[in-house]
This record gives structure tokens, C-alpha cells and sequence, in this order.
């Protein structure tokens, strides 16, 4: 394999992880990859071991060509831009348009479960993403990235700490998967030599509902947990009366809504087949993080 790959959002924990597959796992050599990022300084590492590292400010279209020049095979990560509605649209597309402009040959693109027609309030951003990535004529790979075992850390603090799991997914599963699991599966597909255009949906092994992931918490952490169901309304004016901004709440509702809607229950192999590794399972991610679930 002997085409320059490029990751954007290369200081993050998936794109970090995606590169260390490509050096480490996939054996590609440090001069093959280039890493962009708003932060050039905190990859002062990679460029140790002899990778590109170059400053990519989605912000800058203008800017992004450059960032993007001699790059065959490209990776464009999500960005988190989520507190300005349709910033992050507006992000990617620049990213897309450069990725055209600098001549890319291959674009990968991390999105999420079926984004069209999801009650999730992001899903619009990659919906519009995968749409310009195809339109621009350039062949593609669309990561498809189901829910990370990790988004447990966020809440597990939160519910362990009363007992109780206050939710509006009702019976909805999610089928969970590790984040270093999805970054194995995108660099395979990024270090490959495919050039037809594929979309993947990444997920976990098996899907589970709260109430199966509450009983799994219990069973690493000795805690009890109460699953609470609430309408999307009730869980919103919850979150809002314990402090979050209202944005933010109906967000974290949106989840709920979509895994009540089966929209994140989907469960493929896609992960296997393009690492070649098998999938670590929810129980065993407990198991091996319960420090973190306990916050």
C-alpha cells in the first residue's frame, strides 16, 4: 500500500486511535500518513515517530486545500461542534469541498446509524455530509459509527450515584461497541487499497436494552439500579430542574427517543470483518472499566 492517508481531527481520542492502528496494527509507514488538527502541538508525538502532522481548522476554508494537499485516501472525523445548530454541517461540507479541491482520491467519513429521518437532533449533519460526499463524484467509505461503549461513562456516575436510571427509551436497545474496536475497523478500511463506495454501520456485538445494561452495571459494580421510564417531555423538564441547559436536554433526549424508535439497535459484523479481531464484548468493557462507571 503505497497511498498517503490523511486523518482529520487527529488530537481526538477516535482519531488518535485510528492512527496508532495504521502505525502499530496495519504497519503502515509514519511517512504514508498525514494528521491535521486545530492543535499541531499536542501531536508532538506522532511527529516523533516520523508522521505529518499539519494545522486544519475547519473554521478556515480557505485554509483546508493546503491542509489537505498530496492526501489520496482521507479520513474526515465529525466534528464536535454540536452548541451552534448547523455549524458541524457547515464544517464537513467545507471539508468535503477542500477534499475535492486538493484532488483526494478516497473519502472516509465517520457518521452515525441511520441518520435519515432520525429523531436525533445531530442526524441532519451527517445526513447532509454523506449526501455532499457523494455528490462530489469522489469514491467513498461511510463509517456508519454506532453508540461507544465509553458514552456509559457520562451517565453511570449520575445514576449510580441515587440508583435510579431515569429514561424515555422505553424497551429500545442500543447495540454498544468500543471506541478502539470502531478506530480498528475505520484504519483497516482507510489502509486498505478498496475504491468502490461502500457504507458500513459499525456497531457492538449485541444490542441492550437499559434495563439489561442497568442489571450488567449492577453486576460489576454491586450497586442496585432502578430503571425509571418517563415520556421525552418528562425526562426533558428533569434534566433542565437538575441543571442542564435546555439545548443540551432535549440532545440527550433525542438519544432516548431514537433508541425507542429502534433507530440504534441495529447489530452488524462489519466491525470483524474489517478488523479481522473479534468485538470486546459490554460485559467484558465493564468489567475491565468499572473505575470509570463509578465516576
Amino acid at each position: 500500500m503505497t497511498a498517503t492517508l490523511l486523518v482529520t481531527g487527529a488530537s481526538g481520542q477516535l482519531g488518535r486511535s485510528v492512527i496508532n492502528h495504521l502505525l502499530d496494527t496495519y504497519k503502515v509507514p509514519p511517512a504514508q500518513i498525514i494528521a491535521t488538527t486545530r492543535t499541531p502541538a499536542t501531536l508532538a508525538d506522532l511527529a516523533a515517530r516520523g508522521v505529518t502532522v499539519r494545522e486544519a481548522n475547519f473554521d478556515d476554508t480557505a485554509s483546508l486545500a493546503a491542509a489537505f494537499e498530496a492526501a489520496d485516501r482521507m479520513l474526515i472525523i465529525s466534528t464536535n461542534e454540536l452548541a451552534v445548530q448547523g455549524k458541524r454541517q457547515e464544517q464537513q461540507l467545507a471539508a468535503v469541498a477542500a477534499a475535492k479541491q486538493a484532488g483526494v482520491s478516497h473519502i472516509h467519513y465517520t457518521s452515525m446509524p441511520t441518520p435519515e429521518g432520525s429523531p436525533i437532533l445531530f442526524a441532519p449533519d451527517h445526513y447532509a455530509t454523506e449526501q455532499a460526499i457523494k455528490a462530489s463524484g469522489i469514491p467513498y467509505t461511510i463509517f456508519r459509527n454506532g453508540w461507544y461503549d465509553e458514552n456509559l461513562f457520562m451517565a453511570m456516575p449520575q445514576v449510580l450515584a441515587p440508583g435510579q436510571w431515569y429514561t424515555s427509551a422505553g424497551d429500545g436497545a442500543i447495540s454498544y461497541g468500543a471506541r478502539d474496536d470502531y478506530a480498528a475497523a475505520i484504519a483497516a478500511g482507510l489502509a486498505s487499497d478498496a475504491s468502490e463506495s461502500t457504507t458500513y454501520t459499525l456497531t457492538g456485538p449485541k444490542a441492550y436494552t437499559a434495563a439489561e445494561v442497568a442489571a450488567l452495571v449492577t453486576e460489576v459494580t454491586g450497586k442496585p439500579i432502578q430503571i425509571v421510564q418517563l415520556s421525552d417531555d418528562a425526562l426533558t423538564e428533569g434534566m433542565k430542574a437538575a441543571g442542564l441547559p435546555e439545548p443540551i436536554a432535549r440532545l440527550l433526549v433525542s438519544f432516548d427517543a431514537a433508541t425507542r424508535a429502534g433507530g440504534l439497535g441495529m447489530v452488524t459484523d462489519s466491525v470483524e470483518k474489517l478488523s479481522g479481531r473479534k468485538s470486546v464484548s459490554l460485559e467484558q468493557f465493564l468489567q475491565n472499566n468499572k473505575a470509570a462507571l463509578v465516576g
